[in-house]
């Protein structure tokens, strides 16, 4: 086992269950993962042996400060008592002197006033999914019955906002909102939070949807990309648009993940980011019945690191297997990455989007490649002189 350190779990008490039927999601066909499973609702035993494990062993890591992430699926599927309940075992399990943290990503449909009051009582950070106004948003974020969700989400923001609760955006850019950015940007940041997220989506259509184990880096995707994924080209360019209307106007007074996490890796700081982290294996996932595995987007049976009803949740976080996975995402960087003059800030992205060849024909180079030299190229001046002035 290797040495103690923190590390981040994105929890999935429901599994991949949700109540809308996003095209671009990558976790509803988890659910082939439990062929047996009726409900997808984490026990109550798995729940306190989960709150109780993760508090202790962040604890033996020097944190005397918890975060737990909420996220599936949708969690507000199951309910504000499954809730209360968790929030109940924090502070059974929680010693004096040590704070809790909640989280909670949500696609805001069934969000009302006593879901935000729960929400504020007990400063749940919510993060809601938007990926633009309503013709953008409701191209690919449809329910199961195919009507759109933009309202409702609506509808949900709303009640955060009259209840106080806390919240930012998530938004993913995909093929139908790529190139507006500016219009994009503009849009979320007249909803009233201070902090954004964009998320770039590319998924490649798995075998006769065969979930048995994750693609290769040396699969030819040219022929799986699926139609909503942006181009790499497309997701440069609105980086470089909506950093522009950042710089412009907004410097802080919103806060954009990328772009604040790329201000800090040019002042020599670790990333905040884990896919512009040097290595990776920090940011855990956890199943509705005590599955964890290395990633959430490794959630495959190889990368599986055991079960909290068998296992130390520490134990396995700070295991051999989960340290070979994270020094990996060092130690398969193509020669093209190496040799980059960007590696620091970058350092291959996401080990997930690694499915092109490089130039010199190498698998396993990085499918963002393009949009991150770009962004790069085109904001390194400010970027650093950002760097500069409050470094």
């Amino acid at each position: 086992m290797t040495a103690t350190r923190p590390f981040h779990v994105m929890t999935k008490p429901i599994g991949p269950r949700c109540n809308i039927d996003c095209s671009y999601c990558y976790y509803l066909e988890k659910e082939k993962l439990y062929p047996d499973e009726k409900k997808f609702r984490m026990p109550d035993d798995v729940l306190e042996t989960y709150v109780q494990g993760l508090i202790a062993a962040e604890i033996r890591a020097g944190m005397r400060e918890v975060l737990f992430a909420w996220q599936g699926g949708e969690p507000t599927m199951l309910g504000v008592d499954f809730f209360e309940r968790a929030v109940a075992l924090q502070k059974q399990y929680a010693p004096s002197g040590v704070r809790i943290e909640n989280t909670l990503q949500t696609n805001g449909i069934l969000i009302d006033d006593a879901w935000a009051r729960f929400f504020a009582r007990e400063n749940f950070l919510i993060g809601i999914s938007i990926d633009g106004p309503k013709q953008i948003h409701d191209r690919y974020r449809r329910d199961r019955a195919g009507r759109p969700t933009f309202d409702a989400v609506m509808r949900g923001l709303e009640a955060l906002k009259r209840n106080g609760a806390e919240f930012n955006i998530l938004t993913t850019v995909h093929r139908a909102n790529a190139g507006k950015g500016k219009e994009i940007y503009r849009f979320l940041r007249g909803l009233g939070t201070e902090h954004l997220q964009f998320i770039p989506i590319v998924e490649r259509r798995a075998p006769d949807g065969d979930l048995a184990s994750a693609p290769q880096a040396d699969d030819d995707p040219s022929n799986a990309i699926t139609e909503w994924s942006v181009a790499p080209k497309a997701y440069g360019k609105f980086l470089c648009d909506v950093f522009d209307q950042w710089h412009r106007h907004d410097i802080g007074q919103v806060f954009v993940q990328f772009f604040e996490n790329q201000v800090g890796l040019w002042m020599g700081r670790p990333a905040s980011l884990c896919i512009f982290a040097e290595t990776c294996g920090n940011g855990l996932a956890i199943e509705h019945n005590g599955d964890l595995y290395a990633c959430d987007h490794f959630v495959y049976p190889e990368f599986k690191l055991g079960n909290i009803m068998e296992r130390d949740i520490g134990e396995m976080a700070w295991s051999d297997a989960a340290h070979e996975f994270g020094d990996a995402k060092r130690d398969s960087l193509t020669a093209q990455c190496k040799a980059c003059e960007f590696r620091t800030v970058c350092n291959g992205g996401c080990p997930k989007h690694r499915i092109l060849r490089s130039k010199d024909g190498e698998p396993g180079h990085n499918y963002f490649c393009e949009s991150y030299t770009m962004f790069f190229r085109h904001a390194r001046p400010r970027l650093r002189e950002i760097a500069t002035r409050v470094g």
